[in-house]
C-alpha cells in the first residue's frame, strides 16, 4: 500500500492561525527533539508571519530562532513559506533582495521553501524558485487555491506545468480558506498526477469543516504529503489533527512513518500551552469553530477577523453583513484574485471602504491603486476597465514585471542606513528591508541590552 507522509505545522501555520504566531521559542524548545524523532516528512517552522511577529512582539531575532530550531532538529527537513517576490512582506522586492533572502534562509537551516504568489502569477515565483534550486534546497511550487469563473482545472494544470519547467521539485495545493472540497481535491490531485510525475502536497484549513474529508480524498487520488497540526493546535482555522489522520489512514491500509508514542508526547506537551493561550485570550474560541460562511464568501479566517477589527475601530459593526456581501463583488471587480496575503487585506479593506462611504470606490487606498497599476503582478482575469479607470485616472498600468523596474541597490542603501546596528551582517539588513521601522526598533533595543550587559560586567570586575 502507498506511504503517506506528514508535514507538521504546529510551529508555523497552526501557531499563526490560532494564536497569531505568539508561540515563543522558549515555549516550544523542550519538545523539538521529540518532533525531530517523530517521523515527519518535514516540519514547517518559519516564514509566513513568524518573521514579523518575532521582531515586533516576541523580541526574538527570527534568524537566530531558525538556527536554534535547526540545531535541535538535525534529522527533519525544515520548511518555510515564502510569498514569492513579496518574500515575507507585503510588497514586491527587487530580484537581488529575493535572491539574497533565499540564500540566507537556506544558509540558516531551511531545507524546503514553499513558494506561492497571491495572484498565481508564475513570473512572481521564478526568481525565488531559481535561487532555491541553486542554493541546494527543495523548491515546492504552490498553487493558491480558489474558485471563480476563471479558475479552472485546466488553468491549474497549466500552472503546474510551468512550475515544473521552472525547476520545482514538488507541487503544493495551498488552500488557505479551507474551501477545497473533497471532490475538487480528488479531481485536482488526479489531474496534476496525470500531467506531471511529481510529488503532490496538500495544505488546507479546518475552517469550513471540510479538511479531514478533503485530505482523505487527496490521499486516495495520489497525494504524497499532507499538512496537519498536532491535536491541541488543530481544528478551526488551523489544520486537521495529525494523530487523527495518521490513525485513519493506517486503518485504511496506508503506510506512515509517524511514531505514535512521539505524537502522544508532543500532544501532551502542547495541551497546557494551549490552555494558557485560552486563559489569556490569545486563543479566541471563535477561531476553533467551524465557519461555513467561507464557502459562500471565500474569506479566510484571518481576513474575517480583520474585517471585524476594521469595522469595530470605526464603530460600524452593524455594517458587517454588508461588508461580507461586498467582498466577493470587489474581488470580481479586481479580476478574481485568490484571497491570501496581501490580496485578502487589499480586497477586504476596499469592501469596508465601499460600505462605509455609501459609494463604491469613492475612497481608495494606496495598496489598491498599486494593485491596479500592476505592482502585484498579472491578475487572474482583467480588472473591470471602468473601475480601473476610476481608480487610476490618467495613470497607465505597468507593462511587464514590476520587480524589474525596482532599483538594484536596495540592499546596499539599507546596509548603509543601518550602519553598526546590523551586528549580524546580511541577515540584519534583510530583516530591515522587510520591516524597516520594526527591525530598526528591535536592533536599537538589542544594542541597548548589550551595552547594559557590558557596563554591568565592567562594574562587576571593578568591584572585585
Amino acid at each position: 500500500m502507498k506511504k503517506v507522509q506528514f508535514t507538521e505545522t504546529v510551529l508555523r501555520d497552526a501557531n499563526q492561525s490560532l494564536v497569531a504566531t505568539r508561540l515563543s521559542f522558549d515555549q516550544f524548545a523542550p519538545i523539538l527533539e521529540t518532533i525531530d524523532k517523530a517521523g515527519f516528512y518535514s516540519a514547517e517552522v518559519w516564514g509566513g508571519a513568524t518573521f514579523d511577529v518575532c521582531l515586533r512582539y516576541l523580541n526574538e531575532d527570527p534568524w537566530e530562532r531558525l538556527r536554534k530550531i535547526r540545531e535541535a532538529m538535525p534529522n527533519t527537513k525544515l520548511q518555510m513559506l515564502l510569498r514569492g517576490q513579496n518574500i515575507l512582506g507585503y510588497k514586491h522586492y527587487s530580484d537581488d533582495v529575493v535572491r539574497r533572502f533565499v540564500r540566507a534562509s537556506v544558509r540558516n537551516g531551511i531545507d524546503i521553501i514553499r513558494i506561492f504568489d497571491a495572484l498565481n502569477d508564475v513570473e512572481n515565483l521564478r526568481v525565488a524558485v531559481e535561487e532555491t534550486v541553486k542554493s541546494g534546497a527543495i523548491a515546492s511550487g504552490a498553487i493558491s487555491y480558489t474558485t471563480s469563473p476563471v479558475h479552472t482545472l485546466e488553468k491549474y494544470v497549466d500552472m503546474v506545468k510551468e512550475l515544473k519547467a521552472m525547476g520545482v521539485s514538488t507541487i503544493c495545493i495551498k488552500d488557505m480558506a479551507g474551501i477545497l472540497s473533497p471532490k475538487c481535491a480528488y479531481d485536482l490531485v488526479s489531474a496534476i498526477k496525470d500531467a506531471v510525475d511529481m510529488p503532490v502536497v496538500v495544505h488546507t484549513h479546518s475552517t469550513t469543516g471540510l479538511a479531514f474529508m478533503t485530505l482523505l480524498k487527496s490521499v486516495e487520488a495520489g497525494a504524497d504529503v499532507i499538512d496537519t497540526a498536532i491535536s491541541p493546535f488543530s481544528g478551526g482555522t488551523s489544520q486537521p489533527a495529525t494523530e487523527t489522520l495518521n490513525y485513519a489512514l493506517k486503518e485504511l491500509g496506508y503506510e506512515s512513518d509517524l511514531d505514535d508514542a512521539a505524537l502522544l508526547k508532543i500532544a501532551d506537551f502542547f495541551k497546557p500551552i494551549r490552555a494558557d493561550f485560552l486563559a489569556d485570550g490569545t486563543l479566541n474560541p471563535i477561531s476553533m469553530a467551524t465557519d461555513t460562511q467561507c464557502l459562500t464568501y471565500q474569506i479566510p479566517g484571518g481576513m474575517l477577523s480583520n474585517l471585524l477589527s476594521q469595522l469595530k475601530m470605526m464603530n460600524a459593526l452593524d455594517k458587517f453583513d454588508e461588508a461580507l456581501l461586498e467582498t466577493p463583488k470587489v474581488r470580481a471587480d479586481m479580476g478574481y484574485p485568490p484571497l491570501v496575503t496581501p490580496t485578502s487585506q487589499i480586497i477586504g479593506t476596499q469592501a469596508v471602504q465601499n460600505v462605509l462611504a455609501g459609494e463604491r470606490y469613492k475612497n481608495v487606498g494606496a495598496e489598491l491603486k498599486a494593485y491596479c497599476r500592476g505592482e502585484y503582478g498579472r491578475t487572474p482575469a482583467p480588472i473591470d476597465p471602468e473601475i480601473c479607470a476610476k481608480i487610476l485616472g490618467d495613470e497607465k498600468p505597468i507593462e511587464g514585471r514590476y520587480a524589474a523596474t525596482l532599483p538594484g541597490d536596495i540592499y546596499e542603501k539599507a546596509a548603509a542606513e543601518l550602519g553598526d546596528l546590523a551586528r549580524n551582517g546580511e541577515e540584519d539588513v534583510l530583516s530591515y528591508i522587510a520591516f524597516p521601522p520594526v527591525a530598526e526598533k528591535f536592533f536599537e533595543e538589542r544594542k541597548a541590552r548589550i551595552e547594559r550587559k557590558s557596563r554591568y560586567s565592567i562594574e562587576k570586575v571593578e568591584e572585585e
